[in-house]
């Protein structure tokens, strides 16, 4: 068992509690340089957060070339108010037009390949220059995330993965943005709840969970960057 991991399993007992800022004043003094924190663009609430503990971070964003306009806006906008931190596009080996010249529409006929060549494996590849990675990952956004921890450790990535704000609740999620004036895709205001790519990110049904309204009436519920 490698030392991260046994760094992961202590965490996950001794932080299961802590609020969002100790988990991230833990992961800088933990881990210094050798940290980064993910952002779908969806808002800057993590971001934000991890920018109180530290001011040049890295940010990942997955560049998969399909993001509406507004997400790509957003994360313009964040570098623009955040202008320590250093935005770290991951991008696939092929182009979007590459890949639909070899493949077609993957997004339509096989949208878990379409996440593992655009998401999964630009995400591992850039996750291997850390020794750990931040995560803005909520219970309350999916039955499959009800139980995520603050801390834990990563297999499929092989680092220490840390959810600040896992166990906060919408309330306190839009509070914050409320109290501190944080950039939220405008998207957001016309009713979708979880922002993917385009072609498969539609707007949720009333009643249901905010990840209702990615890969709509598919089986498929993640993308494959966190189950």
């Amino acid at each position: 068992m490698t030392e991260l991991k046994k760094l992961a399993q202590w965490a996950e007992k001794e932080l299961a509690e802590v609020s969002a800022e100790e988990a991230l004043a833990w992961t800088r003094d933990t881990f210094g340089d050798r940290f980064i924190v993910a952002s779908n663009m969806q808002d800057a609430v993590l971001i934000d957060l991890a920018y109180q503990a530290k001011r040049e971070i890295d940010i990942l964003f997955l560049e998969t070339g399909y993001h509406f306009p507004e997400t790509i806006g957003t994360r313009d906008a964040v570098a623009a108010v955040y202008p320590e931190v250093r935005i770290v596009n991951a991008e696939a080996e092929q182009s979007v037009a590459d890949q639909e010249a070899e493949f077609g529409l993957l997004n339509k006929t096989d949208p878990t390949q379409c996440c593992f060549l655009r998401k999964v494996v630009p995400l591992q590849k850039t996750l291997a220059g850390y020794d750990a990675w931040v995560t803005g990952v909520r219970r309350v956004d999916a039955p499959t995330r009800a139980n995520t921890p603050i801390v834990q450790w990563d297999d499929r990535n092989n680092l220490v993965k840390i959810n600040p704000i896992a166990a906060w609740s919408d309330e306190k999620f839009n509070g914050y943005i409320a109290d501190h004036g944080i950039l939220e895709n405008p998207l957001v205001s016309i009713g979708y709840l979880s922002i993917g790519c385009a072609p498969c990110t539609s707007l949720p049904k009333p009643g249901e969970d905010a990840r209702s309204g990615r890969w709509a009436g598919q089986s498929k519920t993640e993308c494959g960057l966190h189950g």
